[in-house]
């Protein structure tokens, strides 16, 4: 990263910071995504205040970075940015993948050069995220199932990178969370 500039990096920082941090009620509530249990938690600290077993993550399995089409779920620390109620996934809440630490980890890996890595730390800076529709994809998120078929989300993982409950577990997520509220994927 010789070439990138210490400072672009310090204001992208600054402008991911600033937009997506929120007041919430509680802060001490987040949400862990883990892959290994197959099951969503809610927690308040360290204690578990709801569980749901029985999740979906991407087809393709998860992984350190997702790249548009790999259908992976990313692991890494997140935040809501967004609740979309009138999603065709009943309920959809977008997460504010791709993170700087997904950019870097795609930077080191040779996933993006730098010219496209230099590109996207300054639209970061002007938008306060990083866009979408790039090489480590995006659109990421926690849904429900909507019209999606239930019987095959008891059988396998079938997303494209979201993680997905039902739509009465997400309902009752919804209880829970809001824009701002940190989400881990492990």
């Amino acid at each position: 990263m010789g070439a990138i500039s210490t400072w672009r990096r310090g204001l992208a920082l600054a402008a991911f910071i600033l937009l997506t941090s929120t007041v919430r009620a509680d802060p001490r509530v987040w949400v862990l995504i883990d892959t290994h249990r197959d099951l969503a938690e809610v927690l308040r600290g360290d204690q578990p205040l709801v569980r749901f077993a029985n999740i979906s993550w991407g087809r393709g399995g998860v992984a350190l970075i997702h790249t548009a089409g790999d259908e992976t779920t990313p692991l890494g620390h997140y935040r809501i940015t967004r609740i979309k109620y009138d999603s065709r996934f009943h309920v959809f809440l977008e997460l504010n993948y791709p993170t700087l630490a997904h950019l870097d980890r795609a930077f080191r890996d040779g996933i993006v050069d730098t010219m496209t890595y230099q590109y996207l730390l300054d639209y970061a800076i002007a938008h306060g995220r990083l866009p979408q529709a790039t090489e480590l994809g995006g659109h990421i998120g926690i849904h429900g199932l909507g019209r999606a078929d239930p019987s095959m989300h008891a059988r396998f993982h079938w997303t494209q990178g979201c993680v997905a409950l039902t739509d009465n577990q997400i309902d009752r997520l919804l209880e829970y969370v809001q824009v701002g509220t940190p989400v881990v994927i492990r």
